[in-house]
């Protein structure tokens, strides 16, 4: 595991955006795991920068998003399909059918999760995952507990989850119980990945992912065992290492 502790938040997007051309870069049609989240915001910010200056060409790219409210359609203005289309897709030239969002509104739920391992699978799999980390711990929707799913699933979310995600929505009443989420192997099994952390509120979790063991009741700490597992940190979500 490789730890990056850059200054501030603007460190840290700027730093994230020129990881993730470089994998672009270096492979144009590279396969991308993506992650929603306030954290990844700037970094997205930038990526569509880059693209504007002909730095990147995403026309070849596939993506393949972490998660996704059950009971939002995509047109739900907090669902990870709007979020996506207003801080990347609409501002970079990747291909609609190479867009990959889970449907957390699917008719047949489970059938829409082994498809999506599936695809996964069919595209030679995931060349580079992004990854933010929750206040408990938790990666895409894996959230704490006595045992952890390998494939993509429906997950009941944590009470620490739900209120850290009111903030996107009216009350924390609105906020959708369940999610539908990879699961650690389909992220585990990533070729490189790659975990984004800003502010003392994610502090606690960064010390309890890299402290050296390996629990479900800390989900990020399974990327110990990743071979090419990076975390870009700013100061205060480094503070307590």
């Amino acid at each position: 595991m490789k730890i990056i502790v850059v200054e501030d938040y603007e460190q840290l997007s700027a730093k994230a955006a020129q990881f993730v051309a470089a994998q672009v870069i270096l492979k144009s049609h590279a396969v991308l795991g993506l992650a929603t989240g306030s954290t990844p915001e700037g970094m997205y910010r930038r990526l569509a920068q880059l693209n504007r200056e002909g730095t990147v060409d995403f026309s070849g790219v596939i993506t393949f998003n972490l998660d996704e409210y059950c009971g939002l359609p995509p047109s739900h203005p907090q669902s990870y399909h709007y979020y996506m289309n207003h801080h990347l897709f609409n501002h970079v030239n990747v291909r609609p059918e190479n867009i990959h969002i889970p449907a957390g509104d699917a008719a047949d739920i489970a059938a829409f999760c082994r498809e999506y391992d599936q695809a996964i699978a069919a595209a030679g799999g995931i060349d580079l995952q992004i990854l933010g980390i929750g206040v408990n711990g938790h990666i895409g929707f894996n959230e704490p507990g006595n045992c952890l799913h390998a494939g993509t699933h429906v997950v009941d979310l944590a009470a620490e989850t739900i209120e850290a995600n009111s903030r996107f929505f009216a009350s924390p009443d609105e906020v959708p119980r369940q999610a539908v989420t990879m699961g650690m192997g389909s992220i585990m099994r990533a070729k490189r990945i790659l975990l984004l952390a800003s502010g003392k509120s994610k502090a606690e979790a960064i010390k309890e992912t890299v402290s050296g063991k390996v629990t479900t009741a800390v989900p990020a700490s399974f990327l110990q065992l990743h071979r090419k597992a990076t975390l870009i940190l700013d100061k205060e979500a480094a503070s307590l290492l």
